[in-house]
């Protein structure tokens, strides 16, 4: 059911701590190098047999032509096109060894690509990968599938979308960030409100089923005029999916932010003034709250699966299709097949030479024993529904909660008297009030959060 978060300055001030975005359970922290090739291959087996799930693959190309100050991905900033030919080479290499691990008749139902810029490749580029992916992979050819690309606007012209959408490509992801020339100026990523514009006006032109707009706010120069101002236009132009997100400035971690001026950033307070203002235009706006950042039309699929309680979360974030095996290809993709997790390593060099060894390459990975099992059953149906129903969890793994999780629930006992959450004999039910910290609930039920965490995550408001 429709629950539009209660914003609370006060809860969200004392609740906000860093902790995980639970994309998985365990969390990256816990992936280790023990992990092997033949750990990886011996998921792979498991995974084909009855009843196999579908696939899906996410693709990462880490080149950009130019540096956002703010961006903490993986990336490589470089205008050496030639860098891309070498690099597809190789990724072209790892579609064709992963694909022999699947059995064919398993269907690739969700496709992602993201970076870096995945339009950083020419449409010549894109169509060649594509056709790998079709040889290694039984990609669904029914346009019920969700085959999406994150679009840089300024790397890409309406024409080049229609060739997306010719390839196959359902679903865009706009990084816009925010609309204010000095903001802009300020992170190095400058972009017109018209390109912007043309290319969502394009994409509903050319038939794609959905557009996604992300957001960031708390980034320098902003303020609660200039952001609003930045609603207005994107609540005009009417997205499907809007994703706003907190800036984590973290200089000492991510060297391009050391670009940013310090006496640019806005103060602590003004980010929850941000925070408040976007939740408060967009559902005024008709938008629902998915919950961590992502807000979706009412007839969205994230909405009906919400309301149907089938929604999921994985890397990517929310989705109606978590339940597939997630194939990882490219330098440090991360992908989620059985009851395993693995990423490839990060820098080029190694990722070749692994390749040109025949060896597919993983960096570590994490095979999930039964507690973990139990405890990602428990975040994701708060992180998904916004409640735990008990029976389920005890049904599912032959536990008794109350037993179980008594230490979690000793934890919890100050958001229940903070009106975050609500705890009866067979539900905990996160409250409005809560629906900002379901990160902070979440965490009592992580058996790996220690002193040692501090400093991994980014801040859970």
């Amino acid at each position: 059911m429709e629950q539009i978060p209660s914003f609370d300055r006060a809860l969200v001030k004392k609740y906000d701590q860093p902790g995980p975005r639970y994309t998985s359970y365990p969390t990256a922290p816990q992936f280790h190098t023990l992990f092997v090739e033949d750990n990886y291959r011996a998921a792979a087996a498991r995974s084909n047999k009855a009843p196999a799930k579908a696939l899906s693959l996410y693709v990462h190309i880490p080149f950009c032509q130019s540096l956002c100050y703010y961006c903490a991905c993986n990336k490589i900033i470089t205008q050496k096109t030639s860098r891309a030919v070498e690099y597809l080479d190789y990724l072209k290499k790892e579609i064709h060894m992963q694909g022999k691990l699947f059995d064919r008749t398993r269907k690739v139902i969700q496709l992602h690509f993201g970076g870096g810029t995945p339009t950083y490749l020419t449409s010549e580029q894109l169509a060649d990968l594509m056709q790998c992916l079709g040889e290694a992979f039984n990609l669904d050819s029914d346009d019920s599938r969700q085959f999406s690309m994150e679009v840089d606007p300024r790397t890409i012209s309406p024409d080049q979308l229609k060739h997306l959408r010719d390839l196959g490509f359902n679903r865009l992801s706009f990084g816009v960030q925010d609309f204010d020339p000095d903001v802009q100026a300020a992170v190095n990523r400058i972009q017109s409100d018209e390109q912007v514009t043309s290319l969502i006006h394009a994409a509903r032109e050319y038939g794609f089923r959905a557009t996604s707009v992300d957001l960031i706010y708390g980034l320098p120069l902003q303020t609660v005029e200039s952001f609003n101002t930045t609603l207005d236009k994107i609540i005009e132009l009417r997205p499907e999916r809007i994703s706003a997100y907190s800036y984590a400035h973290l200089p000492h971690l991510v060297r391009a932010q050391r670009l940013i001026k310090p006496e640019h950033m806005p103060p602590p307070e003004r980010k929850l003034e941000l925070l408040e203002l976007t939740i408060n235009r967009l559902c005024s706006a008709g938008y629902v709250y998915i919950g961590m950042d992502h807000f979706a039309l009412p007839d969205d699929e994230l909405v009906i699966a919400r309301n149907e309680g089938t929604l999921q979360r994985n890397f990517q974030g929310y989705s109606t299709h978590a339940d597939c095996d997630i194939i990882g290809l490219g330098s440090s993709s991360i992908g989620k097949i059985a009851d395993t997790y693995s990423q490839n390593v990060k820098e080029l060099s190694l990722y070749y030479s692994m390749l040109r060894d025949n060896k597919l390459p993983l960096h570590r990975g994490y095979e999930l024993n039964e507690d973990d099992r139990i405890r990602r059953d428990v975040i994701s149906s708060l992180m998904c529904h916004e409640r735990i129903h008990i029976p389920d969890i005890e049904q599912a793994h032959g536990i008794k909660f109350d037993e179980y999780f008594a230490d979690a629930l000793r934890q919890l006992q100050e958001p229940v008297a903070d009106k975050l959450v609500k705890i009866t004999d067979t539900d905990i039910i996160l409250l409005p009030k809560g629906n900002l910290m379901m990160r902070n609930v979440a965490m009592a039920f992580d058996a790996y959060l220690g002193d040692n965490q501090q400093g991994r995550f980014s801040r859970t408001v």
